[in-house]
């Protein structure tokens, strides 16, 4: 077998595995009124391409009628059976009509139901899914998968339902008429005509979907590069990159437009193909209904009739390659949505597992091992006991394991050995959801929401009051500066924030983490970025935040952890020194020259100073 055919039978059961995935939305087992809106759905259609396939009877009815003969009385009954003929037939296309669009009214919001729970299922999964996949996969690629996706669900419902299976119905109604009424040479005619149609444009549909996809990842990949340049603005300007982004954006661009051209080029080739073949049949059949009038086996009437069916059949297929195309794209998209949505994630719950209970907020790490991954070791049997209301911090060089420690507290990752204990219960044996409530948690940067102040201070707590905000605001030392905002509490902050200075984003995230009134507090180089006057003032909201709770500190300046209970010092993923900070200078070994160089390095630029004064 060859390697083409390999593809396209992976794409086929691919194809089917989509379908599969779609049908209970559209038919939920727990939902009899969606069920009956189908069904009814359903009845609406059948009864539109009936009434679609008698209609040329009506239409041939009326030319007969108006064969002229007779005598004065019998052509007026002739023009007035004419008449109503052409009324009954007008009345049919109307009912038709009619019939579709009720279809449609019935069958929307079995539809929009479907998207719905498609996209919140995708967009729940997507939070899911662990920190780890987050950090592989790029922002602006997986929306679109999303996009396109969603997209090619609402595709498949409208045109595999509505145009694809009606097509079928109508040329199986088509084909019993042109065998019972005309001749079997008709009904040969048509479905070798139709046979041919359908062939080709399947084949050279098949060629263009290759095209459409390299389109699609130039498409995607041109939207990352947008995403990603638009979301380091700053650091473009600062390098002065704006035509070098323009420039790779551009290659994207220009990759994608001749993929598009290529598209363009292919429908041209697509239509006109399909334009010789149907003309083909329809010439066949006319002149052979033709020679019928002229021998007298046919009336105009019939031959009329004829024309419409040729017609009724041409309209639809001329955009089945479209259709085709456009499911076969559908089912693309929705591949790889379901592909995401099959994405497993690293870390879940166990079954039935219960929800975290915090007495105290003890913390305990036993015999801590984790690894990102297999070959690369980064905790190496921690072993520590934080107890309840105790404040320790974490220090050592890039690399020990410090951030770790919190990602793992949150359990973003799960232990490779070991354990991480809360209060006694191992964090994997309760639901991440009750373990994110207990923990609270200031970052080196605080990145907010694009929404308002108050909006990103209540982000803390679902439900708080607007008096519990403020009081949350006026803990964290913003709320005079949020008042003295022309729009106080409803000033936007910008994407990521980037409205308000350094310090002001991170009092937003402490009223943010004071609204959440969590019991264990994780400061994750919460002021490293900060000035010094502004780190002194955060560090004040910091100390009163942390009263009466369990405070782990993640540190990279050893003067913001001095008042700490206990200082644990990392290297290599191992603690190699433990106490308080006096006891850790006296002891004179790696946290004391960690001190004695970063005083050195404070001293300096005074020295500095002096030296030019001089």
């Amino acid at each position: 077998m060859t390697e083409s055919s390999d593809i396209q039978r992976s794409e086929q059961q691919s194809g089917l595995r989509t379908i599969r995935r779609v049908l209970p939305y559209l038919w939920p087992a727990d939902k009899p009124s969606v069920k009956w809106r189908v069904v009814i759905a359903m009845g609406f259609l059948l009864l539109s391409k009936v009434v679609s396939v008698a209609t040329p009877f009506f239409y041939k009815g009326a030319v007969d009628a108006m064969e002229p003969g007779g005598s004065d009385q019998t052509v007026f009954l002739l023009v007035a059976g004419a008449v109503g003929l052409t009324i009954a037939y007008g009345l049919a296309r109307l009912m038709n009509n009619g019939f579709q669009q009720l279809r449609d009214a019935v069958f929307a919001p079995v539809a929009q139901r479907a998207l719905r729970q498609l996209a919140l299922e995708t967009f729940r999964h997507i939070h899911a899914l662990s920190l780890r996949y987050h950090i592989t996969r790029k922002t602006g690629g997986l929306s679109r998968i999303i996009e396109r996706g969603v997209k090619g669900v609402e595709f498949l419902l409208r045109f595999m339902l509505f145009s694809m299976g009606p097509l079928i119905l109508e040329l199986m109604l088509i084909a019993g008429v042109l065998y019972f009424v005309f001749d079997v040479r008709y009904l040969a005619v048509v479905v070798l005509t139709i046979a041919l149609y359908i062939w080709f444009t399947f084949k050279v549909t098949e060629w263009r979907v290759k095209i459409r996809k390299e389109m699609n990842d130039q498409d995607t990949d041109a939207n990352q590069k947008a995403i990603d340049s638009l979301l380091n603005f700053e650091t473009v300007k600062y390098f002065a990159a704006e035509e070098h982004e323009a420039q790779r954006y551009d290659r994207s661009m220009r990759a994608y437009a001749r993929a598009a051209l290529k598209t363009a080029y292919s429908l041209a080739f697509l239509n006109f193909g399909q334009s010789v073949l149907i003309t083909g049949g329809l010439v066949v059949v006319m002149v052979m209904a033709a020679i019928g009038v002229q021998r007298g086996d046919l009336t105009v009437g019939d031959f009329v009739m004829v024309n419409a069916y040729m017609i009724q059949i041409t309209m639809p297929l001329n955009f089945l390659g479209t259709v085709y195309r456009e499911i076969r794209q559908s089912l693309v998209d929705m591949g790889q949505m379901f592909d995401l949505l099959e994405q497993p994630p690293e870390v879940s719950d166990k079954p039935g597992a219960p929800d975290l209970k915090v007495a105290g907020g003890e913390v305990r790490f036993d015999n801590l091992q984790f690894g990102y991954d297999t070959d690369r070791q980064i905790l190496r049997g921690l072993d520590l006991t934080v107890l309840a209301g105790q404040s320790v911090a974490f220090v050592g060089p890039s690399g020990a394991g410090k951030s770790t420690i919190g990602r793992l507290l949150f359990r973003f990752y799960d232990v490779g050995g070991g354990a991480l204990l809360i209060d006694g219960q191992d964090v994997r044996d309760v639901t991440q959801a009750s373990l994110h409530a207990q923990i609270g948690i200031v970052p080196q940067d605080t990145v907010l929401f694009n929404d308002t102040i108050g909006y990103n201070i209540l982000y803390g707590r679902a439900g708080a009051s607007h008096d519990e905000m403020i009081e949350a605001a006026k803990a964290a030392r913003i709320h005079d500066f949020v008042e003295s905002l022309p729009q106080g509490y409803d000033t936007t902050v910008g994407e990521r924030g980037l409205k308000l200075s350094g310090g002001e984003k991170q009092r937003v995230g402490i009223a943010r983490t004071i609204l959440k009134n969590p019991p264990i507090l994780l400061l994750d180089e919460a002021t490293s970025a900060l000035d010094s006057e502004t780190e002194r003032d955060i560090q004040d909201s910091l100390r009163l935040m942390g009263q009466g709770r369990t405070v782990l500190t993640i540190a990279h300046r050893l003067s913001t952890i001095v008042d700490s209970d206990l200082i644990v010092v990392l290297e290599a993923g191992e603690i190699t020194e433990r106490g308080s900070h006096d006891e850790l200078l006296a002891l004179g070994g790696r946290y004391a020259a960690m001190w004695a160089r970063q005083q050195s390095e404070q001293d300096e630029p005074v020295e500095t100073l002096k030296a030019v004064g001089d």
